[in-house]
């Protein structure tokens, strides 16, 4: 069966070594053109694409699928099925209708519960105590395809975004491989999602950077592990802006901010009900380090 791959990211990589890794005839591989990074603005290519070129893939970047000369590359490829991973590009349907045993995306939520482009974020955000991966053909509706089947796993207490985000590319990458076998043998099963238990996960923007104190001890701790490792919660304390990475829910009862206790472990803080203990901070031109090497740098008094 010939398998087009299309992928950019950390978790797309995952999910294409695991179809290599398993012998599956993968013909071509779309990511995403490469981009200016960093301060020196080199040209940097994706992770999918590191994997196609170690593995002598052909790789494939168009900006877009709006041209027909586009359209007609991939066709060229003969591909039977089409394996999407946070490729990051929109299939027309005429691009869709190419693969005659489908586009087949991996999603990393429990659909059709967080459709979107931060699925796993919003579960953390919204402090769920379970997430997953589901394996699904691509339609015109965003996420809205067909499920095939569905890989669940809890949501540790204290996990970030980051974290959860290593585990699903695991998880996501042997639904996929065993999606693409049962494709394949003919024994692939598929159910029509409940449109009225949908939920939408937008894209994150550092807007939604800053803590709001008068949330609950753990709104503010789902915040923070959220938003890491990207855009990352802040915070301004006793005047100095901070990125928060790392804190925990602990006792404690004072107004909304107000500095409570500086520990061995941390700082703590009161939040509208409970509190925090920031553990993991980094300063505007700083390094990151505990929040009590930090704070012992910079001395502050409770109660402010």
């Amino acid at each position: 069966m010939r398998i087009v791959f299309m992928g950019t990211p950390d978790i797309a990589a995952t999910c294409l070594k695991r179809l290599l890794e398993e012998k599956m005839d993968v013909v071509g591989v779309y990511t995403q053109p490469d981009r200016p990074k960093n301060r020196g603005m080199k040209l940097a290519i994706s992770p999918v694409k590191e994997v196609a070129l170690a593995h002598g893939l052909p790789v494939l970047q168009p900006e877009n699928f709006r041209e027909d000369a586009a359209v007609e590359e991939l066709r060229a490829l003969r591909p039977d099925v089409v394996a999407v991973v946070a490729y990051g590009r929109i299939l027309p349907q005429r691009v869709l209708e190419i693969a005659p045993r489908g586009f087949v995306n991996i999603h990393a939520s429990i659909l059709p519960r967080y459709r979107g482009s931060a699925p796993y974020q919003w579960a953390v955000l919204d402090g769920c105590a379970e997430t997953g991966v589901s394996a699904m053909y691509l339609s015109r509706e965003m996420d809205a395809g067909d499920v095939i089947a569905v890989s669940k796993t809890p949501i540790g207490e204290n996990e970030t975004a980051g974290e959860l985000l290593d585990r699903l590319a695991v998880l996501g990458a042997s639904l996929l491989a065993d999606t693409m076998r049962a494709i394949e043998s003919g024994t692939v099963r598929a159910a029509a999602q409940d449109a009225s238990l949908a939920s939408y996960a937008p894209m994150l923007d550092k807007r939604m950077s800053p803590i709001d104190w008068t949330k609950s001890a753990q709104q503010v701790h789902n915040h923070v592990r959220g938003l890491n490792p990207w855009p990352v919660a802040t915070a301004e304390i006793a005047g100095i802006k901070l990125k928060i990475y790392e804190t925990a829910v602990v006792p404690g009862k004072g107004e909304p901010g107000e500095i409570l206790e500086l520990r061995k472990t941390g700082l703590v803080v009161a939040c509208g009900e409970g509190a925090v203990e920031l553990r993991s901070v980094q300063a505007d031109g700083g390094r990151r380090m505990t929040a009590a090497d930090y704070f012992r740098g910079h001395p502050i008094r409770a109660h402010e």
